[in-house]
């Protein structure tokens, strides 16, 4: 009977989650592997259609980004409002420049926006910026 009431309470928890929150998890899923595996083609294509034609990105840019590779991306932790539709998430990447070798840490902090009519999560952060600081 304890294992049935544990069982339970483990499923109403996983079902308040909800959709919009696996919906969250899924988008940061897919952002975080898209640049860490290096493509940020597909890292691009998950950002906000409004901040993409606010902010086009140069092919000189686009090239920057082939120049680096991310070794690791943690995330540290992250502010949620899913009623208001937002999120935020700081992360730590290791960042490998692939012409010295060289690696360093950079930091960033990913917002979310929900998108209602698309049901979706849009990045509205932009492309990390690898090189502020240098």
């Amino acid at each position: 009977m304890a294992c049935l009431a544990a069982l339970v309470v483990a499923l109403a928890a996983c079902a308040s989650a909800g959709p919009k929150a696996d919906a969250l998890n899924q988008s940061q899923y897919a952002w975080s592997g898209a640049v860490r595996w290096g493509d940020f083609e597909g890292a691009w294509g998950l950002l906000d259609p409004e901040y993409r034609e606010q902010h086009p990105i140069t092919e000189l840019e686009m090239e920057r980004y082939n120049q680096i590779q991310v070794s690791y991306y943690r995330d540290n932790g992250g502010v949620r409002d899913l009623d208001a539709g937002t999120a935020a998430r700081d992360v730590e990447m290791g960042v490998i420049n692939r012409h010295t070798q060289a690696e360093r840490t950079a930091r960033y902090k990913e917002t979310w926006r929900w998108d209602e009519a698309a049901k979706r999560w849009w990045l509205t952060s932009g492309m990390p910026d690898f090189w502020k600081g240098q």
